[in-house]
């Protein structure tokens, strides 16, 4: 979530301090982000397993105690509120409910789902998986493990940095917040619950826990019982379908189904 919160700081600073226009602020943000990702590479990209991790997470503590040293710039604890709403032709997607800003969330959505499928079918996305289901035999063919982990990071990483410019604005703020566990542990249990290494699953995932939050916080009485609910989900989901709830649509008998409505039209 390092890459996020650069992403939402990045906007911020840009619009707020440079006077760039939201609409390119918020496609600048996956470009620091990208720079960062490269910067970061460097003492990650020869780690494994928990090293990664952690080099990861000083990262984003790193990031944090900058935030908050550079009171001037970034508003500190505060952080930097008023942040311009976006306006493409004349248009201010303030108005109307903000609802301009769900056709643009749809379709940096559609990029991004586009952009995923196409690298995992692309010779890049085939040497990926091959180091993720056996990194020695990838190494042996020839896979440049050094250089395919920095191509990755890079990857992954334009996407988080504009979806993040992209809460800045929406929001109009950017907070400290965003550095902390609750946007990290949000966006892990959509990823566990909906199947690591899909690309719908997530989506999916990140719909319905998303609708749940919010249908629970508007139940009195309920408003802290929606982070329970995805915990226990996530636990649940790790226990009985590791691969996820994407890999449970399998395993759903669609002819069988299929049939049997056939037979009751028949018989009916």
């Amino acid at each position: 979530m390092a890459f996020f919160g650069i992403g939402v700081y990045g906007c911020g600073i840009l619009v707020k301090t440079f006077n760039v226009d939201p609409a390119i602020a918020i496609l600048l943000s996956g470009i620091i982000a990208a720079v960062a990702a490269a910067i970061l590479s460097a003492p990650i990209i020869r780690l494994k397993g928990i090293y990664v991790i952690l080099v990861t997470f000083s990262f984003g503590q790193l990031l944090l105690q900058l935030v908050y040293s550079q009171v001037n710039i970034t508003g500190g604890a505060l952080g930097m509120v008023k942040i311009p709403n976006l306006e493409i032709a004349g248009y201010s997607f303030i108005k109307d409910y903000k609802f301009g800003y769900y056709y643009i969330s749809l379709l940096f959505l559609a990029i991004s789902i586009l952009f995923v499928e196409v690298l995992g079918k692309s010779p890049f996305g085939k040497s990926l998986k091959a180091i993720r289901d056996n990194e020695d035999y990838a190494v042996s063919r020839g896979v440049s493990l050094a250089k395919q982990r920095f191509l990755s990071l890079i990857a992954s990483s334009i996407f988080t940095g504009v979806a993040g410019g992209f809460y800045a604005v929406y929001f109009r703020v950017a907070s400290p917040e965003v550095f902390s566990f609750n946007p990290m542990t949000l966006a892990m249990s959509m990823i566990l619950i909906g199947g690591v290494g899909t690309v719908w699953g997530p989506v999916m995932a990140a719909i319905g826990i998303t609708f749940a939050n919010e249908v629970l916080a508007g139940i009195k009485g309920l408003e802290e019982v929606r982070f329970i609910f995805v915990a226990v989900l996530m636990l649940m989901v790790m226990k009985f379908s590791p691969g996820g709830l994407y890999s449970l649509v399998g395993k759903i008998p669609i002819k069988k189904i299929s049939n049997l409505f056939r037979g009751k039209e028949v018989n009916g």
